[in-house]
């Protein structure tokens, strides 16, 4: 998992409260467990004019011009500002996995739904819980000013606004460990794989039948 420390990343905002996991990333999509190629179907059913499919070539498709990922002025965006509750609905983890790969880093909303929460530290991406009205005012800041950036701390657990104002927030100190340190589930186990070794020795020489 790629570490996440800071940056500094164009903010995108999806101005609709109880976005499902189905919205992110419709459940014809959930055939593939590659991890990766899920961007250009994030948000298919609202992003595109037509059906989406696997394999689809997104890059003759129809798109919808009034929802806010097709609008130029926030392409390349890697802030995603939500509403409340977002990331509602079923637990796929394909959810975090096409918003990662289209290339968001950190989501702020007021609230998360906590499966998808858990699962965007999993998979290295920063969901930040904000104030409702400190989310309000940046929704105001964002569609008032075009090319509107924020700078993430995650050392200093803070936002910075293009004024200079800071915004602070809480992660939970393991999680934020885990982002500093690009660890997922796996590279904690690994950390401790002289001691599974061992313990393996000690088991085949107790019982060795289950070895044979």
């Amino acid at each position: 998992m790629e570490k996440f420390t800071r940056m500094t990343g164009l903010v995108v905002p999806l101005d609709r409260p109880n976005v499902d996991t189905d919205a992110i990333i419709p459940k014809q999509f959930l055939k593939s467990i590659r991890r990766t190629g899920f961007g250009p179907y994030l948000f298919d059913e609202w992003r595109y004019l037509d059906h989406g499919e696997p394999g689809m070539d997104c890059s003759d498709r129809p798109r919808n011009p009034d929802f806010v990922l097709n609008q130029p002025r926030y392409e390349g965006a890697g802030i995603l500002l939500a509403r409340r509750n977002f990331g509602c609905g079923s637990s796929r983890e394909h959810a975090p996995w096409a918003l990662l790969d289209y290339g968001f880093r950190v989501i702020i909303a007021p609230s998360f739904a906590d499966i998808f929460r858990g699962n965007c530290f999993k998979n290295g991406i920063l969901p930040i819980v904000l104030d409702e009205a400190v989310v309000n005012r940046l929704f105001v800041a964002v569609e008032e000013n075009e090319g509107y950036r924020l700078r993430v701390d995650l050392e200093g657990q803070k936002l910075t606004t293009p004024e200079g104002d800071i915004i602070p927030f809480e992660v939970d100190p393991f999680r934020r460990d885990c982002l500093l340190g690009g660890l997922d589930e796996i590279d904690l186990t690994l950390r401790h794989a002289e001691e599974i070794r061992q313990y393996e020795r000690r088991r085949q020489k107790r019982a060795p039948w289950l070895f044979e």
